[in-house]
């Protein structure tokens, strides 16, 4: 968990993420389509890459896990959250506070 929480907190955008997940390509092109150029971690290609999909899970509190996505180092979640977050318009000022945005 620790180790998840210190990656997290490195960037303005930290995906979590599987190089072979559909959603998690999908995540992390949308963030690219908005101008954000987020930190990614792929599990899959991590040695501990299961034991922090097993801590995210317990953070986001269900699974999958991925792709779970921290914005100024606070969890937003899965790909739902993050377009729950886009729809009804708190995604782009979250991004703006956490420096990832400038416009």
């Amino acid at each position: 968990m620790d180790r998840v929480v210190k990656l997290a907190k490195e960037s303005a955008v930290v995906i979590f993420s599987q190089s072979s997940c559909c959603m998690c390509h999908a995540i992390k092109r949308f963030f690219c389509d908005l101008g954000v150029h987020p930190v990614v971690h792929e599990l899959d290609q991590d040695p501990r890459g299961k034991e922090m999909e097993k801590a995210l899970a317990r953070l986001i509190g269900r699974g999958p896990a991925i792709p779970a996505v921290f914005i100024g180092g606070k969890l937003v979640g899965p790909t739902d959250k993050v377009m729950a977050h886009h729809l009804n318009g708190t995604l782009v000022p979250q991004l703006k506070e956490a420096g990832a945005l400038w416009l």
